[in-house]
């Protein structure tokens, strides 16, 4: 059985349309705080709290590049996440 305060906090991290909308575009490719901001049309300030809360999750991964941090997803993350989500989601035999 998968722990319900872990698939809760899943749930939580991906209830909110802008970190959902930032995965997406940090899957197919690393960007910095102000590229983000940009593709999304909302401030830098509000793409940092949205990093922060999926830093904190391990749903991203920070890169130091020159004078700029470029984020990625971290596919080992949403592996586990896919597994998790996947089990809650799925009906049971013969449902």
């Amino acid at each position: 059985m998968i722990p319900a305060n872990k698939a809760a906090r899943i749930f939580k991290v991906l209830s909110v349309d802008t970190r959902v909308r930032m995965i997406e575009l940090l899957k197919s490719r690393s960007l910095c705080v102000n590229a983000l901001s940009r593709a999304l049309s909302i401030s830098p300030a509000a793409v940092s709290q949205h990093l922060r809360i999926l830093r904190d999750a391990d749903v991203v991964i920070a890169e130091k590049r020159g004078y700029f941090v470029h984020y990625r997803v971290n596919e080992e993350t949403l592996a586990e996440w896919q597994q998790i989500t996947g089990k809650i989601l799925q009906l049971a035999p013969g449902k």
